[in-house]
């Protein structure tokens, strides 16, 4: 199989400086604001998306720590399969977040409900349509037994961290 080659269209910014702290989610990020940056060259492809309450960002975790098969998610102290999870550790590490649209100014977008670290690679966009994007789930694996605070946002903490080496 041939590689594949992946390049960002813009940068997403936002307050989240580390993991640790960051909501897990989107839906536990309600009101953090930030902003994507869509390099100039990609901006005529914003057209007719002002309309759209919501769009999905697909996005480079690029601080993440490599991926293991078997992971402990934040929102339970039991091993997982990876692919049960949500983990940001992954082998391709490509995320997934259902931002709102707040306003787009040229080649920046206002977004809000951020749950993505500052200066993350942004690799496309695409609209939010319920008509689509919204299953019912009649079952939800292992989480369907995690209790959940809706008052109580879940954050990160460090565990899927990319950690630098110590140089001695």
């Amino acid at each position: 199989m041939k590689p594949l080659l992946l390049e960002p269209i813009g940068m997403i910014r936002s307050s989240f400086q580390q993991a640790a702290g960051t909501p897990i989610q989107s839906c536990m990020a309600s009101g953090s604001e930030g902003r994507i940056e869509l390099m100039p060259e990609y901006a005529e492809g914003l057209k007719d998306l002002e309309g759209f309450d919501r769009i999905w960002l697909l996005y480079w975790f690029d601080r993440a720590a490599s991926a293991k098969l078997v992971v402990k998610p934040y929102m339970d102290d039991q091993p997982r399969g990876l692919f049960s999870t949500r983990a940001p550790s992954r082998f391709n590490p490509i995320g997934l977040s259902c931002v709102r649209l707040l306003a787009i100014e040229g080649a920046v977008l206002r977004i809000s409900d951020v749950d993505i670290l500052d200066q993350t690679p942004l690799l496309d966009i695409k609209p939010y349509n319920p008509r689509f994007d919204a299953f019912p789930a009649e079952r939800c694996g292992w989480m369907d037994t995690v209790k959940i605070d809706p008052s109580q946002p879940i954050a990160a903490d460090r565990r899927f961290e990319l950690r630098k080496e110590n140089p001695s």
